[in-house]
């Protein structure tokens, strides 16, 4: 089935065909969490709604013709004060640079956002650069925007800043429809004097010498400027995006997008970044390489409320992604990941929701008759999950996932009755990433029970199994009291798949031992807070393919490593 995909574009407002740059290498960008504190559940909307996107996508133009890019923000005023306030002493003797402040600072947030987000059932993007790892990229672009008369040093009440010249770009407020001249000074703009425009932004603002920064040389009128600071807010997603979705990968694009320099696919994030944040990407990237446009489709999700009212600690309904998963703080019980992802699914991406209690029951409704459903086909010969055209072209429609559940819902009642519709609700279950443990692990065991199936239909479940159980809790939920795994998988690489041969490989004992070895030692360095080393053997398990994840011990606080193979 040829699939016409179908974007809701903000920078057009209009439903448009969706064609990629290059179908062979589709490119997605999406705005990351700022790692200052845990995530909200607000939060978690974009990255539940851009992890369907990625899914559809995969299944598309498939896995590997994908990459996702989603960011880490940990350049923030506040993780910055927070660095020094804890780590000043070991910056300012050297034995720790900024950098490695920051990422001590931030290391428990981000695990916390990881695991947050794995509970929910999203896939990891292909790439999760970090602000801190793209300081030089930043540095780099503002120093085009200086050389093309896009921006100015101008000195403010603060010191030194690099400020973007609105006026500088004729089509300004495309994305917004927000026109420059409507920006002027009023009762609700302060204007300040060191501004050419009321609406010009910050590139890089100058620290004082006893706040956080980085060193950083510009050329403004022939004149050479260190200013000693830090980037402003919108200049690393530029940066970010460009590094991972153009220039390590573009000796790989295809001649067709090489033609068209600096440009993607897709970018998202939530409503509210529409201005200033989206719209000041635009400025910056189209004016540093001169082209027309940053990406293509621009979307957006909605906003979130509480029970009926905005979401804020004054209001006394903020609550984190943890504290549902975890906590009884949300309608006096803890709620499965499953569960809430499904309750953001229930309403249009683009429309705003009402996460309510009620509406989680409803969720959880949903959940418990699909597998009580599935459940009837526990050692079903010849179970395998199939692709059902029908959902895919709902989905297709511009994310229409409330559709999408409504079709699953009639496939589950004659799923009852059939074994036909239960493989393709299963099929349907994991393309919206809704596949809990314990119907995986049914299907996953019908299938490689089965003597009716090819290795080549056995693989595609357990690929599919593989990829839905880490993201809820580890292989290890999959893998556990099933000795036979190994004759299945052994069977399975004789279809010479490179997937199954790496774990092969990753399940000798060897290669477990030197695992175990290196998580003893990067344990060792972690506590005796040596970053360096302890970053250099993460980074040296990732190049082997072998990604770790940092995580607490619920009953006894201690903390401890995972790791899983990336595929």
């Amino acid at each position: 089935m040829a699939v016409s995909l179908k974007l809701y574009n903000t920078l057009t407002r209009d439903k448009v065909d969706f064609t990629p740059i290059d179908p062979e290498n589709v490119r997605m960008y999406v705005c990351g969490p700022t790692v200052y504190d845990f995530a909200h559940i607000g939060n978690a909307r974009p990255v539940i709604v851009f992890d369907v996107l990625y899914r559809l996508l995969r299944h598309v133009y498939g896995e590997s013709h994908v990459t996702y890019v989603r960011n880490i923000t940990d350049v923030d005023d506040k993780i910055n004060a927070r660095a020094l306030r804890d780590f000043g002493a070991q910056i300012a003797d050297g034995a720790m640079t900024l950098n490695e402040a920051i990422r001590a600072v931030t290391g428990k947030t981000e695990s916390q956002f990881h695991a947050d987000v794995a509970a929910l059932g999203c896939l990891k993007p292909t790439v999760e650069p970090r602000a801190t790892d793209n300081i030089g990229q930043m540095i780099a672009i503002i120093q085009r925007l200086l050389d093309q008369g896009h921006a100015y040093v101008a000195s403010g009440s603060e010191g030194h800043e690099v400020l973007f010249a609105t006026a500088s770009m004729a089509d300004y407020g495309q994305l917004s429809k927000r026109k420059l001249e409507d920006q002027q000074a009023g009762a609700r703009i302060a204007v300040e004097a060191h501004k050419m425009n009321p609406g010009d932004f910050v590139l890089w603002k100058q620290s004082a010498d006893t706040e956080p920064g980085w060193k950083a040389d510009f050329t403004f009128e022939g004149e050479k400027v260190a200013i000693y600071g830090r980037p402003g807010w919108h200049i690393e997603c530029s940066a970010m995006s460009d590094r991972y979705l153009w220039e390590e990968i573009k000796d790989r694009l295809s001649p067709k997008a090489k033609a068209r320099p600096h440009q993607f696919d897709i970018h998202g994030g939530g409503l509210d970044l529409i201005f200033p944040h989206h719209e000041n990407e635009i400025a910056q990237s189209c004016c540093a390489f001169d082209t027309d446009v940053m990406a293509n489709v621009w979307m957006h999700n909605g906003f979130l409320q509480v029970e009926g009212r905005k979401m804020s600690k004054s209001e006394g309904n903020f609550v984190t992604i943890n504290e549902l998963l975890e906590t009884d703080k949300f309608g006096g019980r803890k709620w499965p990941g499953e569960v809430l992802r499904l309750a953001m699914l229930m309403t249009d991406y683009k429309q705003p929701i009402d996460f309510s209690i009620s509406r989680l029951r409803e969720a959880e409704a949903w959940i418990k008759n699909w597998s009580s459903v599935l459940s009837l086909i526990s050692g079903t010969q010849g179970f395998t999950p199939r692709p059902d055209e029908n959902l895919l072209r709902i989905l297709s429609n511009d994310l229409n996932t409330v559709e999408a559940l409504h079709y699953l819902k009639s496939l589950s009642a004659s799923a009852v009755a059939s074994i036909e519709p239960a493989e393709r609700l299963v099929w349907g279950l994991n393309l919206l990433g809704l596949l809990n443990a314990d119907v995986n692990r049914i299907v996953f065991m019908s299938a490689m029970t089965s003597n009716t199936l090819t290795s080549a239909e056995k693989e595609d479940v357990l690929r599919m199994a593989l990829a839905s159980i880490s993201a809820h809790d580890g292989v290890r939920i999959l893998l556990k009291d099933h000795p036979m795994l190994p004759t299945y998988m052994e069977t399975l690489a004789h279809a010479g798949k490179v997937l199954f041969q790496e774990w092969q490989e990753a399940f000798d004992s060897g290669h477990l031992s030197d695992i175990s070895l290196k998580l003893r030692q990067r344990s060792e360095y972690l506590a005796t807070k040596q970053f360096t080393e302890a970053d250099r053997i993460r980074d040296e398990l990732l190049a082997k393919g072998i990604q770790l994840k940092d995580g607490k011990d619920k009953e006894t606080g201690e903390r401890f490593t995972t790791w899983e193979l990336k595929r």
